[in-house]
């Protein structure tokens, strides 16, 4: 069984293909101090609209959509604080009902949306349910039925195939309204969700002895794939994923370390890292060549030119000191007349005190 989070996370990962939009509902019972519901819609895993039973919030790359169709904000407003919040709440007492629950905390989750394929052109819905952290039904849109995701969710597939109206919801939705709605979201947030960004990749090594790391930054979006072949076919051993990070520039970044302690130099060309983005059909594809590695380790040559110029420096800082420290000598021995002894006996002082230096000094 999945978690709640696993859930989530399938969703944002599951997807093959160029677009979506995504709904994701989350409503719950007995937890105080929160939303009882709460929306969230993702164009291209873009958050683009949020809203909860109190509040209502709208990304900037729709709100030229939402400023021409200002009924589909309404819309939204609607659902958000009326309708949603009440729908969600007889469900989650159905189902508290269904499973012989009296209380406690409850949560219901439902994921929905469609995906595009802009070469195909072919459009894919879909419909996941979950309750207290499990997965429970998904619809399948062939026929419109539900199947059950667990043992427990057996006894709630009759009831929800035979209503009608969600069923006829559902046909509305997968072929006219989230297919229309996400080409409309890409045509106004066309700058932002149709960016296309190439990374630069490079090779790096703290020591010979660690792993090669193949690091790709500045990509965009993150939909994006980065592995290590060897002979042309991806490996899965001796290998390590990294996480996609955000670059303060809104792109993104990824790495994958390469273990080469049982490789020999002489197997070296037969390893490539390969960069592919979502939407681009050519890949980045970088050798495993000594040359391109960048390491943190000093050359010998270098570390010698470095040790070198340290001496240097060290000497000339002695020689400075040794300089001070006479020159201070000198000055205590022989400190220079006040600028302030303008009267004759002091001048006549200065005098003697000029003539046995000189007379010292032969």
């Amino acid at each position: 069984m999945r978690t709640l989070l696993l859930l989530l996370l399938f969703c944002h990962v599951a997807s093959p293909v160029l677009h979506s939009l995504k709904f994701f509902i989350t409503s719950s019972t007995g937890i105080p101090n929160i939303p009882e519901l709460v929306l969230t819609v993702e164009v291209d895993e873009i958050p683009t609209v949020y809203c909860d039973n109190r509040t209502l919030d709208v990304k900037d790359i729709v709100k030229l959509f939402f400023i021409k169709y200002p009924e589909r904000l309404e819309w939204y407003r609607q659902r958000c604080f009326d309708f949603f919040p009440n729908f969600f709440k007889s469900f989650i007492h159905s189902l508290m009902r269904l499973y012989n629950q009296t209380g406690g905390v409850h949560v219901l989750q439902r994921v929905s949306g469609c995906e595009w394929d802009d070469e195909t052109e072919e459009v894919k819905g879909f419909s996941q349910f979950a309750y207290d952290g499990e997965d429970l039904l998904k619809l399948d849109l062939n026929t419109l039925t539900w199947i059950p995701l667990r043992p427990e969710a057996v006894i709630a597939k009759p009831i929800w195939d035979a209503n009608e109206v969600m069923k006829q919801h559902y046909k509305t939705a997968f072929t006219q309204n989230y297919p229309q709605r996400l080409e409309t979201y890409l045509e106004y947030g066309r700058s932002v969700l149709l960016r296309k960004e190439l990374p630069s990749v490079s090779l790096l090594q703290k020591t010979p002895s660690s792993p090669v790391s193949c690091l790709a930054t500045g990509f965009y979006p993150h939909r994006a794939s980065l592995v290590w072949r060897k002979d042309g076919e991806e490996l899965h051993e001796e290998v390590d994923h990294g996480e996609i990070l955000p670059n303060h520039d809104g792109t993104f970044q990824m790495s994958v370390d390469l273990n080469l302690s049982s490789v020999t130099p002489e197997d070296w060309t037969r390893y490539d890292c390969v960069f592919q983005l979502s939407g681009v059909k050519e890949e980045i594809i970088t050798k495993l060549e000594k040359d391109r590695i960048r390491t943190n380790e000093v050359k010998s040559s270098n570390m010698t030119v470095l040790v070198t110029a340290a001496v240097v420096v060290l000497a000339l800082i002695l020689i400075s000191a040794a300089g001070f420290i006479v020159y201070k000598k000198n000055t205590a021995i022989s400190p220079p007349s006040s600028p302030w002894c303008e009267g004759g006996h002091h001048h006549q002082t200065g005098e003697r005190s000029d003539q046995n230096q000189q007379s010292e000094a032969h």
